[in-house]
């Protein structure tokens, strides 16, 4: 006896967004919190690994780049197959790996492109190679919609002084604009003196302000790679920019809310990325 399909059988049209990243052994940052997040943003998560890192919630003790024809034919695979709509890109280690993903996503032209310039952990580990930040800023950052420094980023990318408030994250905003990406989420959260987390929007003629009530946890593992995702699934639904930042603002404030009630780890432990399934 065969089983058909019925008529009335509803199929999802989730928007596919890639992510461009390293895998993170323990599971809190990377390609695995990228997933996550755009998972339970409503999104489908496609991955492409960049490199494997051996690292847990106390810092990274290895970092091994996927051989640049891997990266390659990973992307063509994904790219060929699924109808992708947005695509985040993290830790890309080194210059050719840069080179090799700015080429194909020239070639497939993604709609949506947002980058999160991962260059140092939370735990202060370079995961970036020095000369590796010119050929980021020169083959890739002027094709993003978004980029999203946190303040160490922003000021490796302007090789300036990493602000030590409001007022020199302020001063950056001319600099942030000549890196040519579309806009630029400046994030504040290294700014630990404030009572409130402030990210800076910074779009070619205007700057727009988000703020969240700092939370005290010291589960921050993966922040940057859950709130860039996060923006990433809401652009492939069709939000506008300023909306996808303001919906993945109020994510990753909920993951972090709620990160306390995870016992992961010895160190920075994972946000909650899951955290509407325990309501």
């Amino acid at each position: 006896m065969t089983h058909s399909t019925t008529a009335n059988t509803q199929q999802l049209s989730t928007p596919i967004v890639l992510t461009i990243a390293g895998s993170d052994s323990s599971g809190g940052a990377g390609i695995q919190a990228d997933i996550k997040a755009i998972s339970a943003t409503g999104s489908y998560a496609c991955s492409v690994i960049t490199a494997i890192t051996a690292q847990n919630t106390l810092g990274v003790s290895a970092i091994f780049p996927i051989p640049l024809e891997h990266v390659e034919k990973q992307l063509d695979a994904v790219f060929s197959d699924l109808n992708i709509v947005a695509v985040k890109v993290g830790m890309l280690a080194d210059c050719d790996i840069i080179r090799v993903v700015a080429k194909k996503l020239k070639q497939y032209s993604p709609k949506f492109l947002v980058i999160d310039p991962v260059m140092i952990t939370s735990n202060g580990d370079l995961l970036l190679e020095q000369k590796a930040i010119e050929t980021l800023k020169t083959e890739l950052l002027a094709m993003a919609d978004l980029i999203t420094p946190n303040l160490p980023e922003a000021a490796a990318l302007l090789d300036s002084q990493i602000p030590k408030n409001e007022q020199d994250m302020q001063a950056m905003i001319g600099g942030l604009r000549q890196l040519g990406a579309k806009a630029v989420l400046l994030k504040g959260g290294y700014l630990i003196q404030y009572k409130n987390s402030n990210d800076l929007l910074v779009l070619e003629n205007t700057t727009q302000q988000f703020t969240a009530r700092r939370i005290n946890t010291k589960n921050t593992h993966g922040t940057g790679c859950t709130l860039s995702s996060a923006i990433a699934s809401y652009l492939a639904q069709n939000n506008q920019l300023i909306d996808a930042v303001q919906l993945g603002k109020n994510y990753i404030t909920q993951a972090l809310q709620h990160a306390d009630q995870l016992v992961i780890g010895q160190g920075h432990g994972p946000v909650h990325h899951f955290y509407q399934i325990n309501q």
